[in-house]
């Protein structure tokens, strides 16, 4: 049987396995060279008073196999806070080994201490082995909403006119 993952908070200390956690995680979505955030850009903002997110490390044997990147979102609706999952990552080799649902079951516990209505996040509609995997936990795609993003140029293109 397999040992149970450890769960723990990141620290600045962690800033360079989380980047190469975002690095493999953009390697597998198949955008290799879109990631920007920087060593430097990781360290600040784990040390800054207000971090723009929060981060969990997951380890078997004391060696980090995965991650979880989350911050706040809120319900408008329920006028109460959420939970927004941006990044979930486990190494291929401690795939299957639970590590992902002991990542996943963390960050709810986390929601449900914090008083969160709901935790929600996104998943390429190509990658099966996630879809499954969040099917098999009772997650339900919200099918119903179209993710709409505003980026970089159109970004400041948008917001000069």
């Amino acid at each position: 049987m397999q040992p149970a993952a450890s769960i723990r908070t990141a620290t600045t200390e962690d800033a360079a396995t989380i980047l190469r956690f975002i690095r493999e995680l953009a390697v597998y979505e198949r955008e290799p060279d879109a990631v920007e955030v920087t060593l430097d850009t990781l360290r600040e903002q784990l040390a800054s008073p207000r971090p723009p997110f929060e981060c969990v490390i997951a380890e078997l044997a004391a060696e980090p196999v995965g991650f979880a990147l989350f911050f706040a979102n809120y319900s408008t609706w329920r006028g109460r806070a959420g939970l927004y999952l941006e990044d979930l990552y486990v190494t291929p080799e401690a795939r299957g080994a639970g590590v992902g649902k002991a990542l996943l079951r963390h960050l709810a516990a986390l929601a449900v201490a914090r008083g969160c209505v709901r935790m929600e996040w996104s998943v390429l509609d190509w990658n099966a082995p996630a879809i499954g995997f969040y099917d098999s936990i009772g997650a339900a795609p919200m099918s119903q909403w179209t993710v709409y993003r505003l980026a970089d140029a159109e970004l400041r293109a948008f917001a000069s006119d």
